[in-house]
């Protein structure tokens, strides 16, 4: 039987107990940062909205003028399985980026602006943002009597620069 004996100085000792420690606090602090949040991804969507002018400012960005002051704030669940009832409103929120399936179980709020600027219609135009955690994660135009719904990105300007075809002689 052998038997080793090494000295270490405790300068050394220290020093390599503090990298060692150093670097399971990197590994634990990203590991926490990324499963902490289950990252999203809501492709080019994906934009923080902390207060009321942050929204505001977000409708705009996309062409829409809305009223300063929140129609309606509400807190939703959204279910842990979306059947088939869904189908067409994801379908609605994946053609602007958003993937509300990763939000499955998750309570969220629904803030809901007048609109004062849709081409279709000057009154019961409302504009609804979805909001995770301060994140944008969904959306829509929709009327106020439920004719129809539309992308948040079909923006009035967008609507109101489509030239309108002139009469032929």
């Amino acid at each position: 039987m052998f038997l080793f004996t090494a000295r270490i100085p405790r300068r050394r000792l220290m020093a390599g107990g503090i990298t060692v420690g150093l670097c399971a606090l990197a590994v634990i602090t990203a590991l926490a940062v990324t499963f902490s949040s289950r990252s999203v991804t809501t492709g080019s969507q994906s934009v923080r909205v902390r207060t009321n002018e942050d929204r505001l400012s977000y409708l705009n960005t996309l062409g829409w003028q809305v009223s300063e002051t929140v129609l309606r704030t509400e807190e939703l669940r959204i279910p842990d399985t979306l059947d088939a009832s869904y189908e067409e409103y994801l379908t609605l929120q994946t053609q602007q980026g958003f993937d509300l399936r990763s939000y499955c179980g998750r309570t969220i709020t629904r803030y809901v602006y007048q609109v004062e600027n849709h081409p279709q219609s000057a009154q019961g135009v409302e504009a609804a943002l979805l909001v995770y955690r301060s994140r944008v994660i969904g959306g829509h135009i929709q009327a106020a009597d439920g004719s129809f719904v539309q992308p948040l990105t079909s923006s009035a300007a967008a609507a109101s620069a489509q030239p309108t075809p002139s009469p032929t002689s």
